[in-house]
């Protein structure tokens, strides 16, 4: 079998952090640069897709679904997952544009409950950011 090696290492790093560095081995080739940006570039998604279904499998909870039929089972994964995909773009924003006031993606209303369960108090008369509403 022949594999590619890739050594990526981060150029600079943030002030005090210490630079990433991976050591990747896959069966596709990267003959050029561009090849091994891409291979590298898909790598960095794959963390995202285990995010993705993190949040479905612990925060939707599909595994402990007990449905009757396989088209009740398709249906509430169809839920999840869309669930699950809002939630991960919300999580993303709020860590890629932390300043951004939250109703880019929440409405008035949704903020507003979602403040009022999680803070217990009212919401403020200005719309927090959206890093805050998402955590």
């Amino acid at each position: 079998m022949s594999v590619t090696a890739l050594l990526a290492r981060e150029e600079h790093p943030p002030v005090g952090e210490k630079a990433l560095e991976w050591r990747l081995l896959t069966n596709r080739p990267a003959a050029t640069l561009e090849d091994a940006v891409e291979l590298i570039e898909w790598y960095r998604r794959r963390w995202l897709v285990e995010i993705f279904f993190r949040i479905l499998k612990s925060g939707c909870r599909v595994e402990a679904l007990q449905l009757g039929t396989v088209a009740r089972l398709e249906r509430a994964l169809v839920i999840s997952l869309i669930i699950a995909w809002r939630i991960l773009q919300l999580v993303t924003w709020g860590r890629e544009c932390p300043d951004l006031p939250c109703e880019v993606g929440f409405d008035s209303e949704a903020w507003q409950a979602a403040w009022i369960v999680a803070k217990r108090g009212p919401p403020p008369e200005t719309p927090p950011t959206l890093n805050e509403m998402v955590r």
